[in-house]
């Protein structure tokens, strides 16, 4: 199970990139999920999301148990969450084009998940678990949907 979680926590070993796994994590997370977002329907994204939820919160446990490390730079499937979480709502950004959705989810993500405003900076301090890990990544993603949503409005 422990290899598995490997595959799974790293996105494919992305994860073990020596330079930004977490920027590159999201890059891909990007395009992957942006293609789901054009070939699938919406409920069955909801519904991979959800399985991916909960997936990903169990083999990140399994994972951390087996290093001893909390959050390790290595775990980037919450990326994919928090990228994902933001996907949920593509269809509310309608004034703008892909092209431009696409950068700034990109955008708006890595800057709050690397500033980590409040609530993100005292969740990922204090829910030292599997998910706390997820959840900072998830709220990362909902404040980069409340600036597209505004960005979107603006546009009007």
């Amino acid at each position: 199970m422990f290899n598995l979680s490997k595959i799974v926590v790293t996105l494919f070993f992305i994860g073990y990139s020596k330079y930004i796994p977490g920027t590159i994590g999201s890059f891909v997370s990007c395009i992957v999920i942006f293609i789901f977002n054009i070939y699938y329907d919406k409920f069955l994204l909801y519904l991979f999301f959800t399985i991916c939820l909960f997936i990903s919160l169990f083999l990140i446990n399994i994972y951390q148990k087996k290093i001893g490390i909390n959050d390790a730079p290595e775990i980037i499937i919450d990326e994919f969450m928090g990228i994902f979480t933001i996907f949920l709502f593509f269809d509310y950004f309608n004034n703008l084009n892909y092209y431009t959705i696409l950068i700034l989810i990109f955008v708006f993500f890595r800057f709050f998940d690397i500033l980590k405003p409040f609530p993100i900076s005292w969740i990922d301090k204090k829910i030292n678990n599997y998910f706390g890990v997820i959840l900072d990544d998830i709220v990362a993603g909902i404040y980069s949907i409340i600036c597209l949503i505004i960005i979107n409005e603006l546009i009007k």
